[in-house]
């Protein structure tokens, strides 16, 4: 980490890209300073961010909450927001990534091999669009293959508004059972 980059625009860049507030601590030894300098500078930033420096009020503010430090876009400004983000289009997922989901939803915890097996196709770069959207995860390694095994996160359970895999849809009703073209066990 260069020290010759200033404290105050470090801790801005570590503090863009997080999603929760990041602690003190945390903070301090992502941006490898001390936490007093750290603080003094957090509560510069907030003064500066709220135009009590020499440059104007911001749309967004730092604030400490839950332990911890992150920007937030100001309350007066959260219908704009909310405006836009809701005018966005949403962004669809394709056919191929949907299909891949459903497997991994209702079989997880589930390799990348075995969803391929499943739809026939390779499914490498679906999987990796999915974890890229957040809606499936790493659960774990096999011990003995050493494969990856995916399922799905909270993030999908909020798409779909629903909140535990249970209450997806029974999927048995939908597939074939297999009876058709076995007569006592010889095929037909």
């Amino acid at each position: 980490m260069s020290t010759e980059i200033p404290l105050s625009e470090r801790i801005e860049a570590i503090l863009l890209i997080v999603d929760e507030p990041l602690g003190l601590v945390a903070l301090a030894a992502a941006v490898g300073s001390p936490v007093p300098a750290v603080r003094q500078t957090l509560e510069t930033l907030v003064d500066d961010y709220d135009g009590n420096g020499t440059g104007p009020r911001r749309g967004f503010e730092l604030r400490e909450v839950g332990g911890g430090w992150r920007l937030y876009v100001r309350e007066e400004l959260d219908p704009l927001v909310a405006a836009f983000v809701g005018g966005q289009a949403p962004a669809r997922l394709s056919q191929a990534a949907l299909e891949t989901l459903a497997v991994i939803a209702y079989k997880q915890p589930v390799t990348r091999s075995q969803v391929a097996s499943i739809r026939a196709v390779n499914v490498d770069s679906v999987v990796r669009t999915l974890l890229a959207r957040g809606l499936i995860t790493e659960l774990f390694a096999d011990s003995e293959t050493g494969a990856i095994n995916y399922g799905t996160t909270d993030a999908l359970l909020q798409h779909l508004g629903i909140n535990s895999l249970d209450e997806l849809p029974p999927i048995s009703p939908l597939l074939d059972d297999g009876a058709d073209g076995f007569d006592e066990g010889t095929i037909r």
